[in-house]
């Protein structure tokens, strides 16, 4: 008797026939997909509809372009889609130019130095709780859109520096300064919610400008 291989497709079965055109195929994709990119969205922008509406850009902008794919992680190519889609939300509404968070010299961003090296625990397990959500999303928002992309890739969407790097497009060094820097301003900013804080962030660590 016959048998039938009746094992579900691959993702790469998927993006496969997602690139000649099957838009069932891209939508089973993106559901594997769909939470961590709202998760990244919503971190990055702090708005539910803003980040539901980038969400839906990239999403159109990513099946639009996926004969551009070539390979590696499906996911951060997807992701990075998602963060210019952000990036584009955040130049119409906000009234402050993008301004790096590494210093620049001929043209180049800094590498990160001993100095900026942070110890601390990641932020990404202090997404539980209701209440320091609510803190961490609150002081998010006053991040430049440097800080945020790179605190909701790393340390809320636990990719890793080289993935952050490959969807940001800059250095992995890059990365972790602009991260060090965006979690000791975080650190700052988080003493006004400290009864909510864990432990290791109840006492506030010098930060070295």
């Amino acid at each position: 008797m016959e048998r039938f291989n009746s094992s579900p497709p691959t993702e790469s079965d998927l993006i496969s026939r997602a690139q000649s055109g099957d838009l069932d195929a891209f939508n089973d994709i993106i559901l594997l997909h769909q939470d961590a990119l709202f998760n990244i969205a919503l971190r990055t922008l702090g708005d539910e509809d803003r980040a539901a509406d980038a969400v839906q850009d990239a999403l159109i902008s990513a099946f639009r372009s996926l004969h551009t794919f070539h390979g590696g992680s499906f996911r951060a190519w997807l992701a990075r889609t998602v963060v210019n889609k952000c990036y584009d939300d955040y130049r119409r509404t906000s009234r402050h130019p993008f301004i790096p968070l590494t210093p620049i010299v001929d043209g180049e961003e800094v590498e990160e130095g001993l100095w900026l090296r942070d110890p601390s625990p990641s932020l990404e397990d202090c997404f539980d709780n209701s209440e320091l959500d609510q803190a961490l999303q609150h002081c998010m928002k006053s991040l430049p859109f440097a800080a945020r992309a790179v605190l909701a890739l790393v340390d809320v969407d636990g990719l890793s520096y080289e993935e952050a790097a490959a969807i940001l497009r800059v250095p992995v060094g890059t990365v972790k300064s602009r991260l060090a820097r965006a979690r000791a301003s975080m650190r700052v900013s988080m003493q006004r919610f400290a009864h909510v804080l864990p432990s290791a962030y109840q006492t506030l660590q010098p930060f070295m400008a």
